[in-house]
């Protein structure tokens, strides 16, 4: 079983066999959850929005993509 250890900034780096194993990337997003006196660390399940290049869209419709994006980056920032 790989160790890993906590740094001061209470830090810890994914061993490489286990990234590896599980195609983890720099810059995904990970949730830790607490189950008793473990830590349980799973790829986030997350769904970005997309939007069709190309198309027109209004100032109205960019307003609300901007607003709506914000406020779910906010929320990920909880």
């Amino acid at each position: 079983m790989p160790v890993t250890k906590v740094t001061r900034n209470y830090q810890i780096t994914i061993p490489a066999e286990i990234r590896k194993a599980l195609g983890i990337k720099q810059g995904e997003y990970l949730t830790v959850e607490l189950r008793g006196d473990e830590i349980v660390i799973k790829r986030a399940k997350r769904k970005w929005k997309t939007y069709r290049l190309g198309r027109k869209y209004s100032l109205e419709e960019m307003e609300r993509m901007i607003e709506e994006s914000i406020e779910e980056a906010l929320r990920w920032e909880e």
